[in-house]
């Protein structure tokens, strides 16, 4: 499919509708096929010798999402491949996603950031449970519908198979940089404490409206993730409760071995510091 994506587009049987949004190199578009309406994501294949396994690389991702059925995370109907396109018609989420709310004057009080981050490590805990690692865990896929109190994390795994997709030489790490623990920067093998690292990034950015690690260039980034230790939160908002700050600390510290691994217990944590008087709804702003 070589003509440009628009308004009745078809792709593998779904008519394209209106486009949700645009990552760096796939698209998301409301579809319809028959009598399903679904948000389908679209990602290019590179031509070539490459495309067969990328496209087994997405295949491959999509599949173990389609096998995780959690409240916290998108379900994924059906996958496939349409060259030089690859397709997955997931549940559409009405609402947004969380980078909205990675930045003043936007920020979402500390409660309900306490809140989102306990679903979200639940969803990580019950997709850990079955094997499955996220690669690429960031605000930007975590989608927020505050009307229903829905919240869906969405491209598990998918991380792997947009590098494939979108290179052909080896030693590229798939990923997120400034949302990556220092070892997957090194290209070690994703494991939990890796999506964690990452949960831990968005708590910050989210609790801050910045992120641990800040630079003007990609090296420098780098560099920072691999040697500083990222600022205490209390150095941001001192009136952060101490055991929240330090359980941002833990899941951000350098050493992998030094991070909780267990997205179940982390979950725990963060419910036992919501108060019960607490409120659950987004900003009126």
């Amino acid at each position: 499919m070589s003509a440009p994506l628009g308004r009745d587009t078809v792709v593998a049987g779904w008519s394209l509708i209106r486009r949700l949004g645009v990552g760096m190199q796939s698209q998301v578009w409301l579809a319809r096929r028959g009598d399903v309406v679904a948000a389908l994501k679209l990602q290019p294949l590179p031509a070539g010798p490459g495309q067969a396994r990328a496209a087994e690389a997405f295949l491959d991702a999509a599949h173990l999402a389609q096998g995780l059925r959690h409240p916290a995370i998108v379900a994924i109907w059906d996958a496939g491949v349409e060259a030089p396109m690859a397709w997955l018609a997931m549940e559409p989420v009405p609402g947004s996603d969380l980078q909205r709310y990675a930045r003043a004057p936007r920020l979402l009080p500390e409660p309900v950031v306490l809140r989102v981050l306990q679903r979200v490590a639940e969803g990580l805990a019950h997709a850990h449970a079955q094997g499955v690692v996220h690669r690429d865990l960031k605000p930007a896929n975590v989608l927020v519908n505050w009307a229903d109190d829905m919240l869906r994390i969405v491209d598990f795994g998918l991380a792997r198979a947009t590098a494939a997709a979108s290179q052909t030489d080896t030693g590229i790490v798939p990923g997120t940089p400034a949302y990556m623990a220092p070892e997957l920067l090194a290209g070690a093998e994703p494991d939990a404490r890796g999506d964690l690292y990452a949960l831990g990034t968005m708590a910050f950015e989210l609790l801050s409206g910045r992120l641990p690690h800040e630079a003007a260039t990609m090296g420098e980034l780098l560099r920072r993730v691999a040697q500083e230790t990222p600022p205490d939160l209390r150095s941001l908002r001192p009136a952060m409760p101490a055991a929240l700050a330090e359980l941002v600390a833990r899941l951000l510290a350098r050493p992998r071995a030094a991070r909780p691994a267990d997205a179940g217990a982390v979950a725990a944590e963060l419910a036992a510091l919501v108060t019960p008087e607490a409120g659950t709804g987004p900003p009126s702003r």
